[in-house]
């Protein structure tokens, strides 16, 4: 009795393993994806806190309003893996330089997420002319102190283009005494700010209706601090082995003019490549100084 309960047993299984293969095995490949796709693919919506600070500022998310700004962003970078996961990368190699200057002109260290989110750290051309990592345009940048001209585009130095930034931030931050709308106004300027917050009798960037990209702005800003300072809360696992790390560079001051800059690379035991990735700030192969005229160049470190 003990033995034919057994062999029942088995052949039971055997014949509903059978079954189940035969049906899997009559299946299209269709309906086999189909079915793969259900049991292991999953796509999350996001926990939204109840508030998030900016600045020293503790900003409201129960508001439906801000709550959805949010998490579009929020959505839109924690599904863009690739482009996140290089801007944590490069984030890792700029930061402690965009940091170090904020502090000494007094600046809070959170405005370095404009920089991220304004260039993700590349020394990208917008449509309409603005350039470098803080995207300044070519009037506005001049405004601030870069030199531009045929030969250098200080926009693209990283460390004047961040004072000229910081700069703008004074200015701005005088006038409207909050670092939200500071941030807002660097996307749609001072001006164009204080003529909305005149209008609709209003001193509070949540509170405000603004055009699209400038509404998106600021909660791009905090959906990207968000991500940087809990990436492994959003799925992302960086060793630090795989982060963009800091050049050691050695700065060479220049107080002359250059009329070959490859060979001057070269001479200095580097190459042009080498000297333009480390100076994209340099456009063309000559630098030509005025009388009291000084310029630093940076070159790797031997």
């Amino acid at each position: 009795m003990f033995f034919s309960r057994k062999y029942l047993f088995i052949f039971l299984a055997l014949v509903s393993f059978g079954t189940v293969f035969f049906i899997y095995a009559t299946l299209t490949d269709d309906d086999k994806q189909r079915a793969d796709f259900e049991q292991k693919y999953h796509v999350f919506s996001l926990p939204i806190p109840d508030a998030v600070d900016f600045a020293g500022e503790k900003i409201s998310l129960k508001d439906y309003d801000n709550k959805e700004r949010f998490d579009r962003e929020l959505l839109t970078n924690v599904y863009w893996q690739s482009q996140t996961l290089l801007l944590l990368k490069r984030a890792n190699r700029y930061f402690s330089i965009i940091e170090k200057i904020l502090s000494e002109q007094g600046i809070p260290a959170d405005m370095k997420y404009v920089a991220m989110i304004e260039s993700g750290f590349l020394n990208v051309v917008s449509p309409a002319g603005a350039a470098g990592f803080w995207q300044f345009l070519d009037k506005t940048g001049k405004q601030y102190g870069l030199i531009i001209n045929e030969e250098v585009d200080q926009r693209y130095h990283l460390e004047k283009a961040t004072l000229a930034a910081c700069a703008y931030f004074k200015e701005s931050y005088a006038e409207f005494k909050d670092w939200s709308l500071v941030s807002a106004s660097y996307n749609m300027g001072i001006d164009g700010l204080r003529k909305q917050m005149q209008n609709q009798y209003g001193n509070n960037y949540f509170d405000l209706h603004l055009n699209a990209e400038t509404s998106r702005y600021m909660f791009r800003v905090l959906a990207m601090k968000e991500i940087a300072e809990h990436p492994v809360r959003y799925g992302f696992y960086l060793s630090q082995s795989h982060l963009y790390n800091h050049i050691p560079t050695q700065k060479i001051s220049i107080e002359s003019s250059i009329v070959d800059l490859a060979k001057w690379s070269i001479d200095k035991g580097t190459n042009y490549k080498k000297m333009k990735l480390l100076n994209p700030w340099l456009k063309k192969n000559t630098l030509t100084l005025k009388e009291g005229e000084t310029f630093e160049i940076s070159l790797p470190l031997n």
